[in-house]
């Protein structure tokens, strides 16, 4: 088993081909052991060099209300009025600490979804 870091994108490519061939691979063997570490330094790589930014906090509840198939009127119980919850989905308003916890019980939305920052629109 030969394995070395992944330092450029040909290297990427292919870690991400042998991966591939090892995806049928029974556990507690040597291709097993190969396996996870190609996949961990798959995820260095990723980390690295295409790493993921979390949305900020009105695209994450857009999101789980299409996701849900909710409409802004689904919304009210958790913001209180319907002018309220179009001035947060348009980001006139800035999020209240209850607006959070309403979605995070309500909806599922993780915090660090939702505590993140957002410029309002004026």
């Amino acid at each position: 088993m030969k394995i070395k870091p992944i330092r450029t994108e040909e290297d990427y490519n292919l870690a991400l081909i042998e991966i591939e061939s090892l995806m049928e691979v029974t556990p507690d063997s040597d291709d097993f052991d190969k396996f996870e570490i190609l996949g961990m330094l798959i995820d260095n790589y990723e980390a690295i060099h295409y790493p993921i930014n979390t949305p900020d906090p009105i695209e994450a509840i857009k999101f789980r209300m299409e996701q849900e198939g909710l409409i802004q009127n689904d919304l009210v119980a958790l913001f209180g009025n319907k002018s309220r919850v179009s001035e947060i989905l348009n980001k006139k308003r800035k999020l209240t600490l209850d607006m959070i916890r309403n979605l995070n019980k309500h909806l599922n939305i993780p915090f660090e979804n939702l505590l993140g920052e957002y410029k309002l629109s004026y």
